[in-house]
């Protein structure tokens, strides 16, 4: 039976590789699916030769950390492509990693297809020429990217993104509140300080005092923290309820929340809760970065929006007083930069396209399969 090889490095990573993975085993199901990732990548039939979490990390510096077990890993995964049966490599976000896995499938003439490809609107442009020798055929699921990698040679299709796959049955806001035990009436904030590790050590307490003074502000405020399921946070630095792996069913049940930069911003488009936009990283990183990236914006939802739709709080500006300002703008039903918010976020969502990535990407899959 031949093999697709699927990697996925990272939490997000691997629940939209899951969706992948169970379009192309009901249209493909005489292919074997095997790869790196994590628990909903298993749970969706891919035989898992590493945990993503193992993995994953963010930022210029916390890489060098991981270099010798991704080195080891790169090798183990050249092998089995070099022993002849592995029939289409996938590769999904991820570009430290991915991107030397690709070179690794085609020296050894295995098609790859690239799903959410990297940020080269943002910074590393230089890869594009690397890409489009490297990838057989990339699936992107923002809209304008599509155009930029076809002008440098790349086989690109705009899938639309996966999220909306995730968000076909939404809860309104009194089932998601009912869902998560919080009464109607309630005015409610969201915190999402991250998955990763060292994403939650920058945050939290900053995330945490924002809440408190926004709590003293509007007695009875009820926050909810939202985290991946395997994380659980220190009761001492964190003295808010925690709920596991239901981002859009607490973005439904609140009237603004506070996000890290990345795709929560656009799980936050896509729930139309109103957002504020705050990320920190090491020193070392965030001046690394700045001389990298090429655009205004980090938020995700900023960046389809071409604007500011959402307050952003970037390292030193991440000051909780400043944050909790911003928020409580968005609080109140009806107030104007509530309204506003809200419609710029009704056009990202529609940016996004339309449900059905992961079967767009699958069809595409099963006719690449060497």
């Amino acid at each position: 039976m031949r093999e697709v090889l699927v990697i996925a490095g990272e939490a997000s990573g691997d629940l939209h590789a899951a969706g992948f993975a169970r379009a192309l085993t009901h249209r493909r199901p005489d292919v074997r699916l095997v790869g790196m990732g994590g628990r909903n990548m298993r749970a969706s039939g891919v035989e898992l030769l590493e945990d993503a979490e193992t993995m994953a990390v963010m930022g210029f510096v916390e890489v060098l950390r991981k270099v010798p077990h991704h080195w080891a890993m790169l090798r183990r995964l050249e092998r089995r492509m070099a022993g002849g049966n592995v029939g289409l490599l996938v590769t999904i976000d991820y570009p430290g990693f991915n991107m030397k896995v690709a070179a690794a499938a085609r020296r050894h003439g295995v098609p790859v297809l690239y799903y959410i490809t990297p940020q080269v609107w943002a910074w590393g442009a230089n890869r594009l020429p690397t890409l489009a020798r490297l990838i057989t055929k990339a699936a992107v699921i923002l809209p304008f990217e599509e155009a930029l990698l076809r002008q440098h040679g790349i086989d690109a299709t705009f899938v639309g993104h996966p999220l909306l796959d995730r968000a076909l049955d939404l809860p309104s806001q009194a089932a998601a509140r009912q869902a998560l035990g919080i009464a109607g009436d309630a005015r409610v904030l969201a915190l999402f300080p991250g998955s990763r590790v060292q994403e939650i050590h920058r945050h939290l307490d900053d995330f945490v005092a924002t809440a408190r003074l926004l709590e003293a502000r509007h007695p009875g405020l009820e926050v909810v923290v939202s985290v991946a399921p395997t994380v659980q946070l220190d009761a001492a630095r964190c003295p808010y309820r925690q709920v596991h792996d239901a981002s859009f069913t607490v973005l439904r049940a609140a009237d603004a929340a506070l996000c890290k930069s990345g795709t929560t911003t656009l799980e936050a488009a896509v729930a139309g809760c109103p957002l504020v936009v705050a990320y920190r990283t090491s020193g070392w990183t965030y001046a690394i970065a700045r001389r990298a990236v090429k655009i205004p914006y980090i938020g995700l939802v900023n960046v389809v929006a071409g604007r500011e739709v959402a307050r952003e709080f970037v390292q030193e500006a991440l000051v909780p007083a400043d944050v909790a300002d911003a928020l409580e703008a968005l609080l109140p039903a009806g107030s104007a930069a509530r309204e506003a918010q809200l419609d710029a976020l009704g056009a990202v969502r529609d940016a996004l396209g339309t449900p059905g990535a992961a079967a767009r990407v699958a069809a595409m899959a099963a006719a690449l399969v060497r």
